[in-house]
């Protein structure tokens, strides 16, 4: 058997993924972050963005969409605590446009009484998602 790490990728909602994986990347809060077999221990917040996981014996990569959270690296596991958490397949393009858009919106308006840190946190999850989609696109 192929050298591997035990991942898990959980949101507030569901177990998204768990199991063996020969790779792990993922958007750390100082950049892309990749995670293989005896990694250092480390703990970080993540950014909006594509977790990658390459799964021995299978030719594509597992992909899941996070919205931000934290990563617990350990040298025999990972663990991606998400805010929300959305597998590659289930990723909805025009719902994460809307979301876009209102986003936009809320923050151009300037006699709302937003949160704008609220809105500007949406739309960078939206567009993280849009290029998510895009990559898993690209990838097919």
């Amino acid at each position: 058997m192929a050298n591997t790490i035990h991942v898990d990728v959980v949101s507030a909602e569901e177990e998204i993924f768990s199991g063996e994986a020969e790779f792990v990347a993922l958007p750390g809060e100082a950049g892309e972050l990749g995670i293989y077999p005896q990694h250092t221990p480390l703990i970080t917040r993540i950014r909006p963005g594509a977790v990658r996981i390459k799964v021995p014996g299978q030719s594509e990569d597992e992909f899941v969409f996070v919205a931000g959270g934290i990563l617990e690296v350990q040298p025999t596991g990972v663990t991606v605590l998400a805010d929300t958490a959305i597998r590659g397949h289930d990723l909805d393009e025009a719902k994460a446009a809307e979301a876009k858009k209102l986003a936009e919106e809320a923050l151009s308006n300037k006699d709302s009484s937003i949160d704008y840190a609220k809105a500007q946190a949406e739309l960078a999850a939206a567009v993280a998602q849009l290029a998510a989609i895009q990559k898993l696109r690209q990838k097919r």
